[in-house]
């Protein structure tokens, strides 16, 4: 801190929860910072890295129930940054994906307080390296999309994706904040083309210990279970070898409790 000068808020992602995701940009600004405003995703694991002198607030909010609201978040960054503390403002994954970024930038920029953007892991590409596959292949998926399914109130109608221009045989679909209902959507993506053998993953609480998945494909996404979130559905061609691989290790896993092992072919 240095008194008589502006401070500066450093908007960080934290990536998905694990410390060791973080980039060394993130960690050391942690490390050093006065102040640390964190959202509820953000585990202990990773508030531990902040400095003996920070001060660490739950600014968070969890399926709408607010800790703090995103005006005074915003006023809490511009005060301390005018008093000459360095802030972060921690948000899981990354703060550009589905975190309210342009609402905070705007914030600080109507009150001349100085910041920069630290980019992080955010749960699509961590739950996709989770799994072992990749997002895109050049022999058969060009594009990834993401797109949420949360909306910010029931007040609020969401306003329906247009699946026929999105969707395709060469997309792979990150849906953020899914909910647990999917019968719709396979509607949806079936109408737009989508071939009902198009595998299909939920993960919960990515690349974390608490980390868990369910494979299924298109034709059975509204049987799939509900999981805890946070929760992302990715859906496409690249995640077959997911599918095979968690079968395969089910598989194991079930023959190992029972006493019995898998031999090599």
């Amino acid at each position: 801190m240095t008194l008589g000068h502006i401070g500066k808020v450093y908007l960080v992602g934290a990536g998905p929860g694990d410390p060791d995701l973080l980039t060394v940009k993130a960690y050391r600004l942690l490390q050093r910072a006065d102040l640390v405003l964190h959202d509820d995703l953000n585990p202990p694991a990773v508030l531990a890295v902040a400095g003996p002198q920070a001060v660490v607030e739950n600014v968070g909010k969890r399926c709408g129930h607010k800790r703090v609201s995103q005006q005074e978040i915003n006023h809490r960054m511009i005060e301390a940054a005018r008093q000459g503390l360095e802030v972060v403002r921690l948000k899981g994954g990354d703060p550009a994906v589905f975190g309210r970024l342009g609402e905070e930038i705007e914030a600080l920029q109507d009150a001349g307080v100085p910041f920069e953007i630290v980019p992080g892991v955010t749960a699509g590409t961590a739950a996709a390296a989770s799994l072992g596959v990749p997002l895109t292949d050049r022999r058969t998926t060009s594009r990834v999309i993401i797109v949420s399914g949360h909306r910010a109130s029931a007040s609020e109608p969401l306003e329906k994706t247009h699946w026929k221009a999105l969707a395709g045989q060469d997309v792979t679909l990150l849906i953020y904040m899914p909910g647990n209902d999917f019968a719709d959507l396979r509607e949806e993506l079936l109408e737009a083309g989508l071939e009902p053998d198009t595998p299909a993953v939920i993960v919960s609480r990515a690349a974390t210990p608490a980390q868990q998945q369910r494979t299924g494909t298109l034709e059975t996404l509204h049987r799939l279970p509900p999981m805890e979130s946070p929760a992302i559905l990715l859906i496409g061609r690249t995640l077959a070898g997911a599918r095979e691989r968690l079968s395969s290790e089910q598989l194991s896993l079930t023959l190992a409790e029972a006493g019995l092992s898998v031999s090599a072919p």
